[in-house]
């Protein structure tokens, strides 16, 4: 057996017995199994999940698959990472427990009991609330409370009366907030588009007062449409009285958070993904705010579903002609090209395609930002074969803008469709 002590690879020197015996690593979480060998959580969890049955140590049987944490053992752990931060060693922090399935089920139990009785609705909304703790802890807890029949209990609470919020807004507000933390099925979600009164329950909560319901209002309208395959169903969302109205507003409001921006974007994006309702989102304003937004804060994720949309909205004349009325869109779009990625170069180039080929001060505009030169790099590069078709016919277009000496492929080509996220 090796000493007391071991050297790692940096040089310094920690107890053999803090190292996980599968990783040989400084365990952050060390757990205890039925045949008393201490592991990393981590480590044992995937030696598990592979179908192994066995102690990795001693290859005896396991009588039960409980992980016991080992506090005291953590906590030596914890105490020698302070000893030796001098070393550049950090602490290790306290892991937070998995969810335990009694406690679980006794939590969903409390949230589903009828109000009145003797459970009040502050009782239920707190119980939801701890499960949310649990649910954002780690996929695991949420795969756990899933697997509970969570889903159908917090749709049956969240829509239990579509007419009003004002009774039971706590219970409300928890339970959205959870179900938007966990992956719902094709059939659920489909479930809740196919009701028109959900449907509308949803639409009215983007206008809320407190922007933590209207962020995950527009959580659960994206997952919804994500999540059905059915192109009825979608337009049904999409159609809502104001739906565009009330997503926009997330990307607009200046006390929207980090989060309450991402969801906006996504659920903007996957609304504009149905045809016969773009131009609600042209007529709500969303030309402008997209233009605004791109032009500010967005990552590069964002950038792309934004991007994207603005692609989508330029298929249609007033689309075009709204976001040719921003005197940004066009500046933006060329200075886009190369800049942030791939599928952003792709879209900034289909939009501009569409706004050259509908109007000639487009076509001026974009020459002068310096469009050609970005147009002539784009056709060299690795970029995406679309990006480069649309590149070619923007070409054709800014053709008079050429340089004398430059020579591009003008083959036609087909405008391809938005990639899929």
């Amino acid at each position: 057996m090796p000493g007391n002590l071991e050297p790692l690879d940096l040089g310094i020197q920690i107890p053999y017995h803090f190292r996980c015996p599968i990783s040989l690593d400084l365990m952050s979480d060390p757990v205890t199994i039925s045949t008393g060998q201490t592991y990393d959580r981590t480590s044992i969890d995937s030696w598990i999940a592979m179908g192994n049955t066995t102690c990795p140590v001693t290859r005896v049987a396991l009588s039960d698959f409980t992980l016991i944490p080992n506090h005291t053992l953590r906590r030596l752990i914890q105490e020698w990472c302070v000893a030796n931060r001098s070393n550049g060693v950090e602490r290790i922090p306290t892991p937070k427990q998995p969810a335990d399935p009694i406690s679980v089920r006794s939590l969903l139990s409390q949230a589903s009991a009828i109000s009145g009785t003797h459970v009040s609705v502050r009782s239920r909304a707190a119980a939801i609330r701890r499960l949310r703790g649990l649910a954002r802890d780690s996929e695991k807890n949420r795969v756990l409370i899933a697997g509970h029949n969570a889903r159908e209990i917090l749709v049956r609470i969240l829509f239990a009366d579509v007419e009003t919020t004002s009774s039971s807004s706590e219970l409300v507000s928890e339970s959205l907030a959870l179900l938007v933390l966990l992956h719902m099925t094709e059939t659920e979600c489909e479930a809740i588009a196919s009701d028109p009164g959900r449907v509308g329950f949803m639409t009215r909560l983007l206008f809320d007062s407190s922007i933590e319901i209207r962020v995950n209002a527009a959580a659960l309208i994206e997952m919804v449409l994500t999540g059905s395959k059915s192109m009825d169903l979608k337009l049904i969302i999409s159609g809502s009285d104001s739906i565009f109205e009330g997503v926009l507003d997330l990307l607009k409001n200046p006390i929207s958070s980090r989060r309450g921006l991402k969801i906006g974007i996504k659920a903007i994006f996957a609304l504009c993904l149905v045809k016969q309702t773009r131009h609600l989102a042209i007529s709500a304003g969303a030309p402008g705010i997209l233009i605004d937004r791109l032009a500010a804060d967005f990552d590069r994720c964002d950038t792309e579903r934004g991007l994207a949309t603005v692609e989508l909205l330029c298929r249609l004349p007033e689309g075009c002609a709204a976001f040719g009325e921003h005197a940004l869109t066009v500046p933006l779009m060329v200075k886009t090209i190369l800049r942030v990625s791939d599928r952003a170069t792709e879209y900034a180039a289909g939009a501009l395609l569409a706004l050259c080929t509908a109007e000639e001060r487009c076509r001026d505009e974009a020459a002068a930002a310096g469009l050609v030169t970005q147009l002539l790099l784009l056709v060299q590069s690795d970029c995406t074969e679309r990006a480069k078709r649309k590149a070619q016919m923007l070409l054709k277009l800014l053709r008079d803008s050429w340089p004398d000496d430059s020579t591009v492929n003008s083959d036609d080509f087909n405008r391809s469709e938005v990639a899929p996220f």
